[in-house]
C-alpha cells in the first residue's frame, strides 16, 4: 500500500476514503497528519465561505426588495430567494454556531458586494443603496422581517 501522504499528492478521493478508513481502524501512525489538519481546516473555511455566499446573496435581494419594489410584482423569485438564503443561513447557523458572532463581521464585507450587485441587476446608481448596511444581523435573519417596515408579502 502507498504511502497516505504519497496518496494525498496523487488522488484526493482515493485519501479521505483511506484516511478513513485508517480513522476508524485506529492506525493513526499511518495517517498523513498534516494532511489531514490542512483538510479538516479546510471545512472549516468552507462554511464561512457558505456564511458569506449567502449573507451577499441575501443582502442583495433585499436591497433590490426595498430600492426597486417595481420588481416585487414581478414574480416570487425575489421573495423565494429571500426565504431560501434565510433558511440556508438558519441551517449554518444551527449546525456551527460557533459562526453566528461572526456575522456582523462578515456582514461589512457582504453588504459592499451585495450592494454593488444589487446596482449591476438593478440598473440603479450605486449611490441609491446606502454605504452602510440599513439592517441589524437580527432583521436580516428574520424571516418575518420585510425592508420597508411591511409584513411578510
Amino acid at each position: 500500500m502507498r504511502s497516505n501522504m504519497e496518496l494525498y499528492e496523487r488522488d484526493f478521493y482515493a485519501w479521505t476514503q483511506t484516511t478513513a478508513d485508517l480513522i476508524r481502524a485506529g492506525k493513526w501512525y499511518d495517517l498523513d497528519r498534516e494532511a489531514l489538519a490542512e483538510e479538516v481546516e479546510s471545512l472549516g473555511r468552507s462554511e464561512h465561505r457558505e456564511l458569506e455566499h449567502r449573507l451577499d446573496g441575501l443582502l442583495m435581494h433585499l436591497l433590490k426588495w426595498r430600492y426597486q419594489p417595481s420588481g416585487r410584482h414581478t414574480g416570487h423569485s425575489w421573495r423565494s430567494t429571500i426565504r431560501e438564503h434565510r433558511r440556508q443561513l438558519t441551517r449554518i447557523l444551527r449546525d456551527s454556531p460557533s459562526l453566528r458572532p461572526r456575522v456582523a463581521t462578515v456582514l461589512t464585507a457582504s453588504y459592499a458586494n451585495a450592494r454593488s450587485d444589487a446596482s449591476d441587476e438593478t440598473g440603479l446608481p450605486l449611490a441609491t443603496f446606502p454605504e452602510a448596511c440599513p439592517w441589524t444581523v437580527e432583521q436580516i435573519l428574520d424571516e418575518d422581517f420585510w425592508p420597508e417596515g411591511g409584513s411578510t408579502p
